[in-house]
């Protein structure tokens, strides 16, 4: 098979340890009559191994070239195949099609990872769970805790909606073209039972944190004192004196009711 020369728009940085890929394939456990999707099967590290175990995968893949690879492949007839940008595919058709939960993964390129992973949280009541292959930067951002560098309104929307869990640290030389960075294999699991946060609106909680984070050096009396008085946050029992790092997502939460109970105005914002 021709060797395939990665494009550099699409950030291809193709899975080649093999060790790595049975533990990922062990962590996702695909089983039969699942409604699996992979974002990017690139030259099908994860594709094929899928595929031994289940009769059907739904991949979508922007590269025209490597899907033309992947035809190449006798696991072929088990896929079903989309050409286009995994933000414009129409998720919640599939599960209207299907009437069951979706799971998704993937080895999200840089470039899209963040927006991907916001756009799916979208579409959360209709994903079971998500596995993703991120570069370690963006990994620990989704989980990272009050008072960390990285902790920030992606930490905030993504812990709110699911629990996440680091499975496997990757080291750059399991992938070619080398990166220059480190990735992390994790897993993120919609919460369905217990929600450990609530807020009445998530769309005015992503206005707060993006407002705070905008001006993540300034106090929160003043990047968030055009909503909040200093009085709101001494009854909320939040310090203005605070950092917007230094504050956690149930405080978030609250500010975030607080501003719907009492109507205060908005901009209309979405995550």
């Amino acid at each position: 098979m021709k060797k395939h020369i990665p494009i550099k728009k699409f950030s291809q940085n193709f899975l080649v340890d093999l060790s790595v890929i049975k533990k990922i394939i062990k962590f996702i456990n695909p089983q039969l009559n699942e409604i699996l999707v992979e974002i990017g099967p690139g030259l099908a590290a994860i594709t094929r191994p899928i595929c031994d175990l289940i009769d059907h995968l739904i991949v979508i893949e922007i590269d025209k070239i490597l899907l033309d690879r992947l035809k190449q492949f006798s696991f072929y007839s088990k896929l079903t195949v989309y050409h286009q940008d995994a933000l414009a595919f129409d998720y919640i058709k599939l599960f209207n099609k299907k009437n069951k939960l979706v799971r998704i993964f993937g080895n999200l390129p840089y470039h899209v990872s963040t927006s991907l992973i916001l756009h799916l949280f979208k579409r959360i009541n209709i994903i079971k769970d998500m596995n993703f292959m991120l570069q370690k930067e963006v990994a620990e951002r989704l989980i990272a805790t009050p008072g960390s560098k990285l902790y920030g309104r992606l930490s905030i929307i993504s812990q709110y909606y699911c629990n996440i869990k680091v499975l496997l640290h990757v080291s750059s030389k399991c992938f070619k073209p080398v990166p220059k960075v480190e990735s992390i294999f994790l897993n993120l699991t919609p919460y369905t039972d217990y929600f450990p946060y609530f807020t009445y609106n998530v769309n005015v909680l992503s206005y707060i944190t993006n407002l705070a984070f905008q001006k993540r050096r300034k106090i929160l009396r003043h990047s968030l004192g055009k909503i909040f008085s200093e009085k709101v946050f001494i009854k909320l029992n939040i310090n203005p004196k605070l950092r917007p790092e230094n504050i956690s997502i149930l405080q978030y939460c609250q500010l975030s009711n607080y501003m719907i109970e009492n109507n205060i105005h908005q901009e209309h914002v979405c995550i």
